[in-house]
């Protein structure tokens, strides 16, 4: 038994960043990931045809590029071997009548974008990213940093004293507006709101969600900054250089390592873990342990001498997740030629919607277990922009459908015949996807002449790849006010720290919640010695 500073349980994109942070402070670290590849929701795989590489699950890395692990990590990461690719038209909209809007990381043209569908709207548009750049530093240390801090807490005070009381809470306010208020208030274009309205998705959120207009402002001021970057190669060569950082540190990571149990040692204290193969693992300063809290708190904790307190034991059973995932991966002979606008084929990120309408209707059909009638789909375009990910000459799409219900009570549509346990089925993913092509295919000139092969994954094939998926959530569980900022995973949390003392919890699950900004492995790092 070999002893470690730290054990990390997991190892998707904050286990990583914890992991290397704590390795360049000269920490001993091991990473343990019960499956046969680390990276968690960052993977790449041939899943189409040979040659052709799909990120399975996430793929955009604007969040990772603009954080604060990658400006702690990111010289190191690129040491060894790291590369991004980036598109100048990072995202856009194709709705239903052809009608469309593409933004780019250019200010003038997204202002001359917008006034030409509405005047006025493109200046709203620059007047709002002005205010929100103002504001960055207080709003990202809200978003970002450790809630309960005398740093925080001095920062807020700040603000008050600049502000005025009435001021701050009227700040505060704002921050709470649902993102439907904003952008009808806003924006007089409907093709403007529907540019926007999808987003609000991938924060695991609906249009009617208080907070949501902030993370709207939030995502336009980021990706019309720094765009909608992937990793050249695919996901997995992130993974790849953390790896390669990692053991440059001397750190260790296991793969098939499944572990059952976390170790009591003296007072109490988490002192290593228990693998389901029966070997013992020591940690001295601490476990931490990148799960949702059903996981931590009901199996790696089951055997712990003390019971949780009833408030903990309450919290865990009360945790809600959100939406489900889906997601669907072609191989195309040609690249993609868009009936609409042929530009269309450059957007990074382009979202299929009929608009804001369109939007909100899914997502409470999806809140209901229905199959969405018309759902918002999220078409990646990588090859656009990274050629290495498909043959020459040839292409992929990554979609991926941020409305698939975790329980299925029915289809919006009344097509597909449901079952009654709820359970997603093969035939349901297959039908549901052909539902999903059907709309693609309409705005792609001779899209069954170019389509190569489709894979599909439903939120329960999701949740067999990684466990903390629960239901296909990708998002460590809902996202709504009740259960975010200072109240993730629970309302008695306080930072990532435990009841238990040197037991830690980071992932999607804990603050600042999901993305690749690997927000909580890096700010757990930064507290601990």
């Amino acid at each position: 038994m070999s002893d470690h500073d730290y054990i990390i349980v997991g190892s998707g994109i904050n286990a990583l960043v914890a992991a290397a942070m704590l390795g360049k402070k000269g920490r001993k670290v091991l990473v343990l990931e019960r499956n046969d590849r680390i990276g968690g929701c960052l993977r790449t795989e041939q899943v189409t045809e040979p040659g052709f590489l799909h990120d399975v699950m996430a793929t955009t890395m604007v969040l990772f590029l603009t954080s604060p692990a990658y400006a702690a990590l990111g010289k190191d990461l690129e040491a060894q071997g790291l590369e991004f690719a980036h598109a100048d038209l990072p995202t856009g909209v194709l709705r239903p009548d052809g009608s469309n809007v593409i933004f780019a990381k250019d200010r003038q043209r997204n202002i001359s974008t917008f006034d030409a569908l509405s005047l006025g709207d493109g200046q709203a548009f620059s007047r709002e990213m002005d205010k929100l750049g103002a504001d960055a530093p207080f709003l990202f240390s809200l978003l970002g940093g450790a809630l309960w801090s005398g740093s925080t807490l001095k920062t807020v005070a700040k603000q008050g004293w600049g502000r005025g009381l009435r001021g701050l809470a009227g700040w505060f306010g704002d921050a709470l507006t649902p993102a439907r208020a904003y952008l009808e208030t806003t924006y007089k274009s409907e093709d403007v709101q529907a540019l926007w309205a999808p987003w609000v998705l991938h924060c695991g959120l609906g249009p009617e969600a208080a907070y949501s207009a902030e993370m709207l402002k939030v995502i336009g001021f980021a990706i019309e900054l720094a765009g909608c970057p992937v990793a050249k190669g695919g996901a997995s060569s992130l993974v790849a250089a953390f790896e390669r950082l990692i053991a440059h540190q001397g750190g260790e990571i296991r793969t098939g390592a499944d572990v059952e149990k976390i170790i009591a040692g003296a007072a109490n204290r988490a002192s290593g873990v228990r693998l389901a193969n029966g070997e013992t693992l020591n940690a001295t300063s601490g476990v931490i342990c990148s799960t949702t809290p059903n996981q931590l708190y009901e199996r790696l904790l089951s055997h712990w001498p003390q019971p949780l307190p009833a408030a903990i034991k309450e919290s865990v059973a009360k945790y809600r997740y959100g939406k489900g995932n889906m997601q669907i991966h072609y191989a195309l002979s040609e690249p993609p030629r868009w009936k609409a606008n042929p530009e269309l084929g450059k957007v990074a990120l382009l979202h299929l919607t009929p608009g804001l309408d369109g939007v909100s209707r899914a997502s409470n059909e999806c809140e209901r277990g229905l199959l969405p009638a018309v759902p918002s789909i999220c078409v990646g375009q990588p090859v656009s922009f990274d050629p290495t990910r498909a043959p020459e000459g040839k292409s992929i799409l990554w979609l991926q459908l941020p409305e698939a219900p975790r329980h299925i009570k029915g289809d919006a549509a009344g097509e597909i015949e449901t079952p009654s346990d709820g359970r997603w089925t093969e035939t349901i993913r297959e039908r549901y996807a052909d539902r999903i092509e059907a709309i693609l295919a309409g705005h792609i000139e001779n899209f069954a002449d170019i389509k190569l092969s489709r894979k599909a994954y439903s939120p329960a094939d999701l949740e067999a790849m990684n466990m903390n998926l629960v239901g296909g959530d990708p998002y460590g569980g809902h996202c709504g006010l009740d259960q975010f900022f200072l109240w993730r995973p629970f309302k008695s949390s306080v930072n990532h720290r435990t009841h238990i003392e040197g037991l830690y919890h980071i992932g999607a699950s804990a603050h600042p919640g999901p993305g690749l900004g690997g927000g909580s492995g890096f700010l757990l790092a930064s507290s601990l010695k």
